[in-house]
């Protein structure tokens, strides 16, 4: 009897002993998570710029990254850049918005457009690295095929091709509009296009005659300029036609 008593002693010493144990060790692990480095949670207030920065009107900041730094950079800096940036554009937002409820000039709004050059930058980057590897590995470029179609008015544009549930002869929907009297060939889409064109050709027509008239002036003012940058300038202008022209001339008697 003494014995199992013994032994009954010694193991609830035992079990007290490693209960004790690891609760010394659990309080450990929590104290230890109370130091740590991560970035400190701000909530909201990430949307928003840095308190000092609230009052100010001009804010000193850099200028867009360029193709050439982020191509020697790898693909994880790209993409914590990329969040880092996205984080900076949504803040930007956040300030843009809240200074016009508050009828303030929202300072340096030149921030939003490096930020969007910038994230251009890296897409252009990574679309680049895609590219590459997909030429080493298959021969192809691996981006979707664009190809140039005519649009429902008649228009040129480009479509990028997908995937569809049904292939395009079973698609009455889609080629009844492609048919022969569908859309395109429609009276309404001629004469859409008819006057559309007229409308390109008038601009062109006033264009040129605004750049005649410039070169007029100019070679009524600048006699003696050079006339090879005239012509790189102006490579729509017949400038020896401008040079007898009587606009060109002016008061004086011409030396070509």
């Amino acid at each position: 009897m003494n014995k199992l008593t013994n032994i009954l002693l010694r193991n609830t010493i035992a079990l007290c002993h490693r209960s004790q144990n690891a609760l010394l060790g659990a309080s450990v692990v929590a104290a230890k998570k109370d130091f740590h480095t991560t970035h400190a949670a701000q909530d909201l207030m990430e949307f928003f710029d840095s308190k000092k920065n609230w009052s100010e009107n001009n804010i000193r900041v850099g200028r867009a990254w360029k193709l050439d730094e982020l191509r020697i950079k790898s693909n994880t800096d790209l993409h914590k850049l990329w969040y880092v940036l996205l984080k900076e554009r949504n803040m930007l937002y956040t300030m843009e918005h809240e200074c016009k409820e508050k009828v303030r000039l929202f300072p340096n709004p030149e921030r939003i457009d490096k930020v969007q050059e910038s994230m251009n930058n890296i897409e252009t980057v990574v679309k680049e690295r895609n590219v590459a590897y997909y030429k080493l590995e298959t021969g192809e470029t691996g981006e979707r095929p664009v190809e140039d179609v005519v649009s429902l008015i008649g228009l040129p544009e480009k479509y990028e091709k997908k995937e569809y549930a049904i292939p395009q002869f079973m698609n009455t929907r889609w080629v009844r509009t492609y048919l022969e009297n569908g859309y395109i060939n429609s009276i309404a889409v001629k004469k859409f296009l008819r006057l559309y064109k007229e409308k390109q050709h008038n601009e062109e027509r006033k264009a040129r005659n605004r750049d005649f008239n410039h070169v007029q002036h100019l070679l009524k003012r600048f006699p003696d300029m050079d006339m090879e940058k005239l012509k790189a300038e102006y490579p729509n202008v017949d400038i020896e036609k401008a040079k007898r022209s009587k606009k060109a001339r002016g008061h004086f008697f011409p030396k070509y």
